[in-house]
């Protein structure tokens, strides 16, 4: 197990590395001047030379770049050139609405997808069966922000039981911050079931039909205690893969949802300092988002290891 772990974590290293290098080189080979754009088209040359000084924009890309990673390093993300503010402070502010939003998709999404993947994979041909897939198949067909829009008519402008847009504030309480994110939250949550369930019935049906399962059929198991004892944990490889893939979607995909929403999370203030070219809290940003990914999908080849035992005795 030890040397699972570090493989894993030099494996994590090494993308993050790579990684921020790439991020660094994208961003920066975009056209436009932060600086020639914060003061319009008519400054003059040597106001925008004092305001790249100011900015750190006149070292080159390497010192840049080795700048930036030393300063994230200590937990310095830079200064905003737009807000001039430390976007540490911004990246924290917008992740109290970001990170609460995609635990709470994500829990919606496995609280549907669980039970549904294994009825239908329990029922495997018959009415409920194809009643769940042909469910899925409208989750996966129709855009998240057209069920965002469907239910603020519904819920937020008819029933008016939650608010249609904006963030209460958890300083507000639980109740009015968990209110403010249901929606968005079921919104970004069943396009996931949806595949989450697919995924979970396909693993279960070939999962019942190995030779193992057969035999505790034929030890006198009955199917209920085959499909819990063996099946479904022999399942959750695909499963857990699918589940770290949609964090991380939900995570860092949640642009559209969060400006039909008007939450002031990570994807917003990404869209917001691309167009007004605030390179630094684009950069950092990103490899935050980069980061949470591939922790993420460390967890998950921990959890791979905790799941199958066999894969701790290959390595």
């Amino acid at each position: 197990m030890l040397r699972y772990l570090i493989k894993r974590a030099t494996s994590l290293l090494v993308a993050l590395v790579v990684a921020s290098a790439v991020i660094f080189a994208l961003v920066e080979v975009v056209p436009g001047d932060p600086a020639s754009f914060m003061l319009g088209i008519n400054a003059q040359e040597d106001t925008l030379a004092a305001l790249r000084a100011e900015l750190g924009l006149n070292g080159s890309l390497l010192e840049r770049y080795f700048s930036w990673i030393g300063g994230m390093v200590r937990g310095d993300f830079g200064t905003s050139y737009t807000y001039r503010t430390d976007v540490a402070g911004m990246v924290a502010d917008r992740l109290q609405v970001s990170l609460p939003l995609a635990l709470y998709a994500l829990a919606l999404s496995m609280a549907i997808a669980f039970p549904a993947g294994i009825w239908a994979a329990a029922r495997r041909g018959r009415a409920g069966d194809l009643g769940v897939m042909a469910a899925t198949q409208l989750g996966v067909a129709v855009p998240n922000f057209w069920f965002a829009m469907l239910m603020v008519l519904v819920f937020a402008i008819q029933l008016r039981w939650f608010p249609a847009g904006g963030f209460a504030g958890w300083d507000k309480g639980l109740l009015p911050g968990l209110k403010s994110l249901t929606l968005p939250a079921i919104a970004l949550a069943l396009p996931q079931a949806a595949i989450l369930t697919r995924v979970m019935r396909s693993a279960l049906i070939d999962v019942l039909s190995e030779d193992y399962i057969r035999t505790a059929r034929a030890k006198g198991l009955s199917k209920g205690q085959v499909l819990r004892r063996h099946a479904l944990r022999n399942a959750m490889i695909p499963v857990l893969t699918i589940i770290g893939m949609q964090f991380s979607f939900l995570l860092a995909g949640a642009i559209i949802i969060e400006n039909v929403f008007f939450l002031p999370g990570l994807g917003r203030l990404v869209f917001q300092s691309i167009s007004a070219r605030d390179l630094i809290v684009v950069e950092s940003v990103v490899m935050l988002l980069v980061f949470a990914v591939i922790v993420v999908n460390f967890a998950v080849d921990l959890a791979y290891a905790l799941v199958d035992p066999r894969l701790r005795s290959r390595e």
